[in-house]
């Protein structure tokens, strides 16, 4: 199966990170389509001198990478591409194999270039990738390539300047190549839109590599006139940020670019809020003897659980069986997520005592397992994961025999707040990719899909238990939540929940359909055909529901 993914906008790191986990794995091919920010590359035998200038005067940063080649650019306006294939046959990375592999990367563009009406492309002896004009006076490279090969699986690629700007390739010799030029798309007549020119790869390289089968999942194509989307906080008027991420606070109104996403994602309509909903989604209000316990508990203690600001459908039965998941870091998030019932004002300062409360909660309550998440707080240098690390070591230091799993935020892709939470040796991480590739941008409006995959291919790469969760109704198609499964799969998910999504009020994301208990039950196999060790999906089916059963499975089949 090859599986072709439009990432859009995706850091190199995690692009880097995410085609390791990848290249790890042989279960699949896939090829990988994203956009950089600014940056050059390099492989080992890159010679520096060709780097003309320091990166960071000029906004871009230097990355060194173990495939072949020279040192050349990535940015905006350019379609990089990571073919991870295991090649039939093959089993070394000598030079011959190499250059059979690169010929046949050369071929998928070219064959790409011509569909989009550039006929006067191909290749030149002495030089990899691909070139306008190849036999003329004044050849241009289009596109590089620069690959990597070990016993027969592939990493890295080729990168297509379709409406790159050329001018930074002024601070490099690209390629190490001197003599010769680098071009683009637009500069050659071809005025495709970046979706036009994934569209012909994407068939091309399933024509050369997806005997086996083929799927596509894409997320949302850039809009190059649109401005960037703000968010302005009440109380003192301004756009709250940091870095490149920006905090959104109190307004769930959608800004004119989301509103955008939700219009051409078809979310912006769908089943009134006011529709009865089937008896399959209908849960009883029960007030037990363990409901009433675990309340007062947490009210006596201050502490938040997200079974009360998500509005979980299953408070009551867990509540009763003396379950809770806690939430740590305040209960304000400073993110705006569509779905989510959570408060989004000012985030409070954070409270150095949260971690021991909860661990006498947790002493309290007797639990063996626990699930501990948070709101995102993006207005924290570390996201908000010295949270996790204080609370994991207060569970620890009171009960060091309960199991621990974090659901954890994206932490805006950073690799220093992941690690030390991953350092603090959670029995369990769990991160939510919540729907398919083509939804991402309209449903979680400051995450992404690369993302969260990368955190995962990352905690994985660490030795950890990862879990993922996934809703349904928000209008994707059974197929695309198949895909997804593939992708958890690929990065090393051992356990999966998949439920319902339930408009939490008037304000949030429509749900677009009523998933049938029955299409849960085929979910759930296709995910563990797929090699997912341990699903629980289900109508009423939450991130954290039954998640001691979950751990346990893995655990006993080790």
């Amino acid at each position: 199966m090859l599986r072709v993914r439009w990432l859009g906008r995706v850091d190199y790191q995690e692009a880097r990170d995410l085609q390791q986990r990848l290249f790890e794995s042989s279960q699949d091919d896939h090829l990988l389509l994203m956009e950089h920010q600014h940056v050059f590359t390099g492989g080992p035998n890159t010679d520096l001198s060709n780097l003309l200038i320091d990166p960071s005067t000029v906004g871009a940063t230097y990355e060194s990478t173990n495939r072949g080649g020279d040192i050349t650019y990535h940015g905006p306006g350019q379609v990089t591409g990571y073919p991870v294939l295991s090649l039939p046959g093959r089993r070394g990375g000598g030079l011959a194999e190499t250059r059979d592999y690169v010929h046949q990367v050369e071929q998928v563009l070219i064959d790409a270039l011509n569909d989009l009406g550039l006929e006067n492309c191909g290749r030149m002896t002495r030089y990899p990738g691909v070139w306008v004009a190849p036999t003329s006076k004044r050849p241009r490279k289009v596109a590089a390539i620069g690959v990597r090969l070990s016993r027969g699986r592939t990493m890295h690629g080729f990168a297509l300047n379709a409406t790159t700007d050329l001018s930074w390739f002024d601070h490099i010799v690209p390629c190490g190549i001197k003599e010769l030029s680098v071009t683009n798309l637009r500069n050659e007549g071809i005025h495709a839109s970046m979706r036009e020119v994934v569209e012909k790869i994407s068939a091309r390289a399933i024509e050369t590599w997806g005997n086996e089968g083929s799927d596509i999942a894409v997320t949302a194509f850039p809009q190059r006139t649109k401005k960037v989307d703000t968010f302005q906080p009440p109380d003192s008027g301004t756009t709250t940020q940091r870095g490149e991420v920006k905090v959104l606070l109190r307004d769930r109104k959608p800004t004119k670019g989301r509103q955008r996403r939700l219009d051409a994602t078809g979310l912006s309509e769908g089943l009134s809020i006011t529709e009865r909903k089937p008896e399959w989604m209908k849960t009883r209000v029960e007030l037990n003897d363990g409901y009433r316990r675990v309340r007062s508990t947490l009210r006596n203690l201050e502490l938040t659980t997200v079974c009360e600001e998500a509005g979980c459908p299953n408070i009551y039965e867990c509540w009763g069986e003396g379950t809770a998941t806690f939430m740590i870091n305040g209960s304000r998030c400073t993110r705006a997520c569509g779905f989510c019932l959570v408060d989004t004002q000012q985030p409070e300062p954070l409270d150095k005592e949260e971690p021991h409360r909860v661990a006498e909660a947790i002493v309290k309550m007797g639990l063996s397992h626990v699930v501990i998440t948070a709101v995102a707080r993006d207005d924290l240098e570390d996201g908000g994961a010295g949270g996790f690390v204080e609370t994991l070591k207060a569970i620890r230091a009171k009960t060091p025999h309960t199991t621990i799993e974090t659901l954890i935020p994206d932490f805006a892709g950073k690799t220093s707040p992941l690690e030390a939470v991953l350092a603090a040796q959670p029995d369990v991480v769990n991160h939510n990719l919540e729907t398919v590739a083509r939804l991402q941008r309209a449903v979680r409006t400051n995450s992404s899909y690369a993302r969260s995959l990368t955190l995962l291919a990352r905690a994985h790469g660490h030795g950890s238990i990862t879990k993922s969760g996934i809703m349904t109704g928000l209008g994707e198609t059974d197929d695309e939540l198949v895909s997804a499964l593939g992708d958890l799969s690929a990065v090393g998910v051992s356990i999966v929940t998949i439920g319902q999504y339930l408009r939490p009020t008037s304000k949030h994301l429509p749900v677009q359909r009523w998933v049938d208990p029955k299409t849960f039950e085929v979910l759930a196999g296709h995910a563990r055909e797929l090699g997912i060790q341990h699903v629980e999906a289900g109508p009423l089916t939450r991130s954290s529901h039954k998640a001691a059963r979950g751990l346990q499975s893995i655990t006993t089949t080790v």
